[in-house]
């Protein structure tokens, strides 16, 4: 019997449905909206279902964007024969508009929640045993890049609640800001836990091997040196207060 038979054991991916729709249905996913004056719970929510799961994460995350974008409009079908369309918005009008931005930082905190659950076999094998000092660096720096990206997704969540619709046009800017650092500090834990640990953990924990996995594909949704270009553009345009 196939492992997705039936009286089988589901497949992956048909356990990460199932608990999907669970966590649909239960409420789970109802978080605050972003710029509601509740962000930091939104992104502690998505955090912490991904360092449980990163793959229901993504899911989640998706899902909970698209019930904020039903609330950043109103969707309906309708049917206007004979009536010339006119543009509801100039090109670009989609991606420039706040809630983009938000959303794009709520993918940052599935990112460190996910970074935060594969960092949890350097910090539980320290607990365990004397690991060496270089480990112990390791560890170090994780908790160092760790906090940073917290705290950095505790501010934007404040700035994003003071300022929902993005008066200020700040949006673009930190979105990029705070993904770009996220993503490496999800990168430098990835690495870093590697080189302390080996590879035991990648070949017989099966959660720690998923997660690695699965976080090396959630990146990529950063793209690199393009985003890195369009924050130096913004930041040459705009100035910075260093």
């Amino acid at each position: 019997m196939s492992a997705g038979g039936a009286g089988g054991k589901p497949t992956e991916w048909r356990r990460t449905a199932l608990a999907f729709v669970s966590a649909v249905e239960s409420g789970a996913l109802d978080v605050p909206l972003p710029g509601s004056g509740f962000t930091k719970e939104r992104w502690a929510a998505f955090a912490d279902l991904a360092a449980d799961d990163l793959s229901l994460a993504r899911l989640g995350e998706g899902h909970a964007d698209a019930v904020a974008i039903l609330a950043g409009s109103d969707t309906l079908d309708v049917e206007f024969p004979g009536v010339a369309a006119l543009p509801v918005g100039p090109p670009g009008g989609y991606t420039e508009r706040p809630g983009f931005s938000h959303g794009g930082v709520g993918v940052a905190a599935c990112w460190y929640g996910g970074a935060r659950a594969i960092a949890r076999a350097l910090l539980d094998a320290a607990a365990k045993r004397d690991v060496g000092p270089h480990a112990l660096a390791h560890l170090g720096a994780v908790d160092l890049g760790l906090r940073t990206a917290r705290a950095a997704l505790g501010r934007a969540a404040a700035e994003i609640d003071s300022d929902p619709a993005d008066l200020h046009g700040a949006g673009p800017l930190r979105a990029l800001r705070v993904r770009a650092l996220t993503e490496a500090v999800a990168t430098d834990v990835m690495r870093r836990t590697g080189r302390a640990l080996g590879a035991g953990p990648l070949s017989h924990d099966e959660a720690h091997s998923r997660a690695v996995a699965d976080l090396t594909v959630y990146l990529r949704q950063h793209h690199a040196e393009r985003d890195l270009a369009r924050l130096g553009e913004l930041v040459a345009e705009q100035g910075a207060t260093w």
